[in-house]
């Protein structure tokens, strides 16, 4: 046990420039930037970032004390970030701010300089993988292994012509059609990248292409839509090569949020659960894409996956047994950015009388998920300093569909306050202090 006073920070210092290299300009990535740059000004505050506000315990008895993720790991500065982007759009980040209108013009201008220098670079895309997009700011005509190869002479570039350090790189763009796990293809590396080089676009995604080109350049890789992207054992064994970690699936914003923490509610009082329907309506572009079929499924199984861990009969049968979980997104233009969703939530109780919850979430999707961008990439560019790479577990508190082994059978852990014990403890463990939570 590393005692308080003998701590050993086992992460290399933030030094230098990160690069954040984030696939999509849309209103989730302009959101996240402008909230930087604003920041960095002193004109707005990071509200909802747990590496800019968290406290964690550090040490027990009289050695006790809570600290900020910086005062106990050597996290990157929002000073030191450089922003740079791929999109089907050739709008500038500024351009796709206003145009997104999550945030009001007063609050994009005082940074419109910043903004206006962050031009997406031409995207590696497959209309196949998102219909309702259009855009031709696009690669053309390359194979998916003629994609991976002009994404790493991106990430090249950019990392040596803005001086960084290190890059991470994020997906900050739609869902793509759902891609099933296929062995073939999916549980060798070597298979992967043969299936790369012969072009097989059915089982090789757009997504596979940055996450590929991301990893052999030593970058490590974030999936923020519900993409099969980096959880097959193809992309494992990648990172376990290069020693680079990944994170994903799908960030945990509004609906799923409220989701993985009123459920363990439930299951900690021993109430019983008929069934639980979640339903949104959301108009940005992201809704558009979801608004097809193909799309839609991939998001379906990222949502539903969250309360079967949690709320399982097989460990409690006379409560969980046979309950119905349905999940709807609708496509509705009025409302934009600005997501509503409403959970009815039928429970049971004392003799099995049954009784009612209904919650209603008028959120706002972009100002939701930009925090979580920031700490992703922040404790990802940690995690790799600090020699972490495969699955990074301990992120699992900011994603709906967290990455586990399923080859193993291992199930991944959705419930909202055992997922933070994990992240207090991984950044406890990086600061050279004791992971002293359990999660029972």
């Amino acid at each position: 046990m590393i005692m308080s006073n003998e701590k050993t920070t086992i992460a290399r210092p933030a030094e230098g420039k990160l690069g954040i290299m984030l696939v999509g300009c849309g209103a989730v990535a302009t959101t996240f930037m402008t909230g930087v740059f604003m920041t960095r000004k002193g004109l707005a505050k990071p509200i909802g970032s747990m590496t800019q506000y968290d406290k964690i315990r550090v040490g027990k008895g009289a050695d006790k004390r809570y600290l900020h993720y910086s005062d106990i790991v050597p996290m990157a500065r929002l000073e030191d970030i450089i922003f740079g982007t791929w999109d089907v759009y050739p709008q500038n980040a500024y351009q796709a701010a206003i145009y997104a209108e999550v945030l009001k013009e007063k609050d994009i201008n005082p940074v419109r300089e910043e903004l206006e220098k962050v031009i997406p670079m031409k995207a590696a895309f497959d209309k196949n993988y998102a219909k309702r997009l259009d855009g031709d700011n696009v690669k053309q005509g390359l194979t998916r292994w003629e994609m991976v190869e002009a994404l790493r002479d991106d990430i090249r570039s950019f990392k040596e012509k803005n001086h960084c350090d290190r890059i991470v790189v994020l997906w900050a763009a739609s869902t793509e059609i759902y891609v099933p796990y296929f062995e073939p293809v999916h549980s060798q590396l070597e298979a992967l990248e043969q299936a790369m080089r012969d072009d097989d676009r059915e089982h090789v995604a757009p997504s596979m292409c940055y996450a590929y080109a991301a990893l052999r350049e030593g970058a490590p890789f974030i999936m923020g839509a519900p993409n099969t992207t980096v959880d097959i054992p193809a992309m494992w064994q990648l990172a376990e090569e290069t020693r680079m970690p990944i994170a994903g699936k799908d960030f945990k914003t509004g609906q799923t949020l409220v989701k993985s923490g009123f459920a363990p509610i439930i299951g900690t009082r021993c109430l019983g659960l008929n069934g639980w329907f979640s339903t949104n309506i959301l108009g940005n572009r992201d809704g558009l894409v979801l608004d097809d079929p193909d799309n839609f499924r991939t998001k379906e199984v990222s949502k539903l996956s969250t309360l079967e861990t949690i709320l399982k009969p097989e460990t409690q049968p006379d409560l969980y047994t046979g309950y119905t979980h349905k999940v709807r997104i609708e496509y509705y233009p009025p409302r934009n950015d600005n997501k509503e969703g409403w959970d009815n939530i039928d429970i049971f109780g004392w003799m099995g009388y049954p009784m009612q919850v209904k919650i209603n979430f008028l959120c706002r999707d972009s100002i939701l998920a930009a925090p979580l961008l920031l700490d992703l990439a922040l404790l990802t560019d940690l995690a790799a300093r600090a020699g972490r790479f495969g699955i990074q577990r301990f992120l699992s508190f900011f994603l709906k569909s967290p990455m586990h082994d399923f080859t193993q059978g291992e199930e991944p852990i959705n419930n909202l306050y055992q997922q933070y014990t994990m992240l207090k403890n991984a950044i406890r463990e990086m600061g050279g202090y004791e992971a002293d939570e359990e999660i029972d």
